[in-house]
């Protein structure tokens, strides 16, 4: 059974997409945690950033150039956040490797 962005990517489930290439998918979160909050995901189904590997060094690149990329073109020219969470204690809830795009306010540190 596909997770639920897998089934995203293939078409199954809708999204707000913003950006499509042959390797990654971004769309508009659905529980935005911030004015823009947009999610990166690889269109491969990988677990998360702990089951990478040297041969996912190409698809880690184009995934975080992709978040710069769409950030500029969503007018985040006064900063942003980028988030990657891992397993279960690091926040994450979905299992398919993905990263937030958080931006349109300031940011606070600790994140949480």
């Amino acid at each position: 059974m596909s997770c639920i962005f897998c089934k995203i990517v293939e078409g199954e489930i809708p999204a707000q997409k913003i950006f499509e290439d042959d390797r990654v998918l971004a769309f508009h979160d659905l529980a935005a945690q911030a004015p823009t909050h947009f999610l990166v995901v690889p269109k491969e189904h990988i677990e998360s950033l702990a089951e990478t590997t040297a041969e996912h060094e190409p698809l880690l690149g184009h995934l975080a150039a992709t978040a710069a990329r769409i950030a500029a073109e969503q007018n985040l020219t006064a900063g942003y956040r980028t988030v990657i969470n891992t397993g279960g204690q690091g926040g994450q809830t979905v299992n398919h490797l993905h990263l937030h795009v958080l931006g349109g306010r300031r940011m606070t540190w600790p994140p949480g």
